[in-house]
């Protein structure tokens, strides 16, 4: 009788700033202990963050080619590490194992513990991105908004006043939809999102958290 090892997931990364990679991968672990591993593989082809559909096209050629060394190295499911989702079609359709966005994930988790959910990004550029990528979900019927914070993505966790920025995304948002879950919309916030105050009886969804236990429901 062979004993059945816990899977391998892989986040990638999109952008360079291999920080990011390894705060995703902190969160990852914590909030699923030993029931997979993770590994994170960053995109050294990229920009240093993503902000915009430019950002997004720039990293496609060296997202694809950190999807190779991850099947290379055995990987049972991916995660793009961006909220934009980005290459996501195309990677579902050729990967040849699951692969899940981190914004979908996130999303889909929002929609879920709650009757609407809104987002809270990082910057005004990405609030189009995301909007359509929900349209595309077809759940724009249960989202409640798309808020930037203001806060540049490589600037999340520098400090107490991102951490006040990206609370005040979380407080307006509530107000304005009260009971709505409020979903962080950026996995650079994966490292707040254990600081930030949920308001009223809102609940605040980390991305980063969804999206692999999203990989866990997809390999069972």
């Amino acid at each position: 009788m062979t004993t059945r090892t816990a899977p391998r997931i892989a986040i990638l990364n999109p952008n360079s700033t291999q920080r990011m990679t390894d705060e995703m991968v902190t969160s990852a672990r914590s909030a699923i202990a030993d029931m997979a591993e993770v590994i994170g593989l960053t995109n050294r082809q990229g920009p240093a963050s993503i902000q915009g559909p430019e950002d997004a096209e720039r990293c496609l050629e060296g997202l694809f080619a950190v999807v190779e060394e991850a099947r290379g190295m055995g990987v049972d499911a991916i995660v793009i590490g961006c909220f934009d989702d980005t290459g996501l079609a195309t990677l579902r359709a050729t990967a040849g194992v699951p692969v899940i966005g981190m914004g979908e994930a996130g999303c889909i988790a929002g929609s879920l513990a709650a009757t609407s959910f809104a987002v809270v990004t990082s910057l005004d550029v990405a609030v189009p991105v995301i909007s359509e990528n929900i349209r595309v979900m077809r759940l724009e019927h249960r989202c409640a908004g798309v808020h930037a914070s203001g806060v540049p993505v490589l600037e999340l966790n520098e400090g107490a006043d991102s951490l006040r920025r990206v609370q005040a995304g979380l407080d307006r948002m509530a107000d304005l939809h009260p009971g709505c879950s409020i979903v962080l919309g950026c996995g650079g916030m994966t490292t707040l999102a254990h600081k930030l105050r949920a308001p009223g009886t809102s609940r605040v969804i980390d991305p980063v958290v969804a999206a692999v236990h999203m990989c866990l429901a997809a390999l069972a």
